[in-house]
């Protein structure tokens, strides 16, 4: 799929599943797919520089529309040479609507056909988000993947609801790809699938937003609070009414077994801020599961805090030490754990793509889904209401 400075190309299949590996380029560089895009929400990855991004393995960041367009303000960025420039990354850089971020706001916001009406979290102020608004922002932020306003329906919703905020969602696209002729032919707008959790309202949703013009597709309203095993039945809903020709992004999910699975589905692209977040609270990734290193049994490693891991933070430092950063709060735990979960992520990135292309994804997934043991669900439980506690302050 190409589409002037952008272009899809799929490199190889899976036999057995819907994985594929492919390569995008964009006019700040290549990304092979499949691929996990750090959330850098206020032009930057919290803790850690470009440099040290890069040294990761990072091809692809995504920054954050609403946020952005309240503080610094885009015109600010844009007269500063763009996102690229502001935040010293010379990759690309994908930024999202300000659409969930909106949706999040709950009371703070009103929906109409004209777009969103929400005060912001930071001073109280009276904004409107409509879907050519926002292609003025995005265009000013300058990155070379941007979407378009959605709606998010709840989980749980009526069917009504799904209906309503699908449709909405649908013209607002049709709309967002008017007003994006105006502005930068280089940047390439996704469309986002919605439909909630209605197998029908997903394919219908697919269908459209994959007819539409768009050279590529995010699906969106999911992970967001359903059981798992609904995101993945709405997700193999969608896949199957997609246009094979274009790369497809999973929005906001990122849990290691969760990028293993979604690849399997079809996805190619996936952010999310768990590593990070969970990184700064002490959750690291190894091959077998999340570890807390604040338990003691990190007190005396000598040892990194996972064997054979090619990361900065383990090749440089004890788990006793990074342990005793962070009991103690130091900043610089913030930079090391984060360093180590996102050069996780990315070496199972490309991890995944070896096994696409040589054939053997199915069995590196069950090897890896059998071996890695997930978060137990009172703590993911409990991380879901300090997450939403910290969003009614925080977006």
């Amino acid at each position: 799929m190409s589409s002037g400075s952008f272009s899809f190309a799929i490199d190889a299949e899976c036999s057995d599943t819907w994985a594929r590996a492919g390569t995008i380029h964009t006019p700040h560089g290549t990304v092979r797919t499949p691929i996990f895009m750090p959330i850098g929400t206020q032009a930057t990855v919290k803790s850690v520089s470009p440099e040290e991004l890069r040294a990761a393995g990072t091809q692809i960041i995504l920054a954050n529309t609403y946020h952005l367009m309240l503080r610094p303000g885009s015109e600010l960025v844009a007269s500063l040479g763009g996102l690229h420039s502001f935040m010293h990354w010379d990759g690309p850089i994908l930024t999202d609507s300000g659409g969930f971020q909106v949706f999040s706001l709950g009371h703070l916001r009103k929906l109409s056909e004209e777009g969103a009406a929400f005060k912001s979290h930071l001073d109280g102020s009276s904004h409107v988000l409509t879907p050519e608004n926002v292609m003025h922002i995005e265009a000013e932020l300058g990155a070379d993947i941007v979407l378009p306003l959605d709606i998010c329906a709840a989980y749980p919703c009526s069917f009504l609801e799904a209906k309503e905020s699908m449709e909405r969602t649908h013209r607002w696209a049709e709309r967002a790809l008017i007003a994006k002729e105006e502005y930068r032919a280089e940047q390439a707008l996704f469309g986002i699938v919605q439909g909630a959790f209605d197998a029908e309202l997903r394919r219908e949703s697919a269908h459209f937003v994959g007819s539409l013009p768009f050279p590529g597709l995010s699906i969106g309203g999911l992970s967001v609070g359903e059981p798992k095993q609904l995101m993945w039945e709405m997700l193999h809903e969608v896949t199957l009414a997609l246009p094979r020709e274009k790369p497809r992004h999973l929005l906001g999910v990122g849990s290691p077994e969760d990028f293993v699975v979604g690849v399997g589905l079809g996805m190619d692209m996936f952010d999310c801020a768990l590593p990070t977040r969970v990184a700064r609270h002490g959750g690291l990734f190894t091959p077998y599961g999340r570890v807390n290193i604040k338990s003691a049994r990190f007190r005396t490693e000598r040892g990194p805090i996972e064997d054979g891991c090619d990361c900065y933070t383990c090749q440089n430092y004890s788990a006793a030490y990074v342990h005793h950063l962070a009991r103690a709060e130091e900043q610089l735990y913030f930079r090391l754990g984060t360093i180590h979960n996102i050069r996780f992520m990315l070496r199972l990135a490309g991890q995944l793509r070896e096994t696409i292309i040589a054939g053997t994804y199915a069995a590196f997934r069950d090897d890896f889904i059998a071996r890695y043991q997930p978060a137990p669900e009172k703590i993911r439980e409990e991380q879901r209401v300090k997450w939403k506690a910290a969003r009614t302050r925080i977006v």
